[in-house]
């Protein structure tokens, strides 16, 4: 099968986010599953004190005009969502964390595709925010073994 250089571009945006998700998330002192597939509804499994979280990856390129694609149907409130801009070469990737609740208004939605806007989410209350990750693991119940 040959891909075209877009869907390539896609897939490999994608796993690099994934990739760079789970390196902050390790630095942090968690315990980290990737999941493997397309089309899957949780990308990660994060564990600290035998507490989890459920994480969506969504990893774009650069900023300039940029977007997640996502719909609003597709937005589950009890996860996790770290959106992923790679930036360019020799910079590192930006983060912008949130609740699935918290930016499904922010999602525009066209015929053919949801876009989430790189400016919607570049503020305080997205970037950096990996202490709702650490919230949520708190307020999580135990995982079973």
């Amino acid at each position: 099968m040959v891909l075209n250089k877009k869907h390539l571009d896609r897939n490999t945006s994608h796993l690099a986010g994934e990739y760079f998700v789970a390196a902050e998330l390790y630095k942090r002192g968690f315990s980290v599953a990737l999941t493997i597939g397309n089309a899957k509804a949780i990308d990660l499994f994060a564990e600290k004190r035998t507490k989890s979280a459920n994480i969506q990856v969504k990893a774009i390129r650069v900023k300039k005009n940029a977007g997640w694609p996502i719909w609003k149907s597709n937005v589950q409130a009890g996860i996790l969502y770290v959106f992923v801009c790679l930036n360019e070469e020799g910079e590192a990737p930006t983060y912008f964390i949130a609740k699935g609740g918290e930016f499904r208004s922010l999602i525009r939605e066209y015929r053919t595709r949801g876009i989430l806007n790189y400016g919607s989410l570049n503020s305080d209350k997205y970037r950096n925010r990996w202490d709702k990750i650490e919230a949520h693991v708190r307020k999580s119940r135990r995982c079973s073994v």
